[in-house]
């Protein structure tokens, strides 16, 4: 009797860790297409095949639900780690391999990335989930990693990191690639002259 009753409870576990990964799939796909502002959690469950109440007793608020969203997206979307560049002993050809990455996972992530920017700044819950995120702190370390070696002091350094950051911005990548209409490998290109400029 026992042994029927854990089969039970872990069946059950499995049954709920199902459901909870459609809520977040269909979650993410949501962002992808429309955007966390006009996420529904009535859409939500719709595609998820459940009841809003049960999306609600999963994720009881909108930063629980962006929090698993977010994680699942790193997760499946790792961006760019900038340990890797620092194989690359040349700063200029460090830039310029780490740009056509970052690049490259821009281009694969357009719209999530796009609709999230957009609304982060007319949803709390989710300026709070991407702040706990660590994005700001990815994005520095990836600076930090492409300022090794150039030996820069003063004015001449901060105009470097700020060009740098500049460069690694994905509003900088999506103004270069959309309204100008430049490939993502000329706008890498440019971007690197524009650091060596600074």
């Amino acid at each position: 009797m026992e042994r029927k009753r854990r089969y039970e409870l872990k069946e059950r576990a499995v049954k709920q860790a199902e459901t909870r990964q459609r809520i977040v799939d269909a979650t993410v796909a949501l962002h992808r297409e429309v955007g966390p502002a006009r996420t529904t959690i009535s859409e939500v469950a719709r595609r998820a095949g459940v009841g809003r109440v049960t999306v609600y007793n999963h994720f009881p608020d909108d930063e629980a639900l962006l929090g698993a969203c977010s994680q699942q997206f790193v997760e499946q979307s790792p961006p760019p780690d900038p340990a890797e560049w620092k194989a690359v002993k040349d700063p200029d050809a460090r830039l310029r391999s780490a740009l056509a990455e970052v690049y490259d996972y821009y281009r694969d992530n357009e719209a999530i990335l796009a609709n999230v920017g957009r609304d982060a700044a007319i949803v709390p819950a989710l300026a709070a989930v991407l702040e706990r995120s660590g994005a700001a702190e990815r994005q520095a370390a990836m600076a930090d990693v492409l300022m090794a070696g150039r030996k820069l002091r003063g004015k001449r350094e901060r105009r470097t990191r700020a060009a740098i950051g500049l460069a690694l911005a994905f509003g900088t990548w999506q103004r270069l690639t959309g309204e100008e209409g430049l490939k993502d490998g000329e706008a890498a290109k440019l971007m690197a002259r524009a650091v060596d400029a600074a």
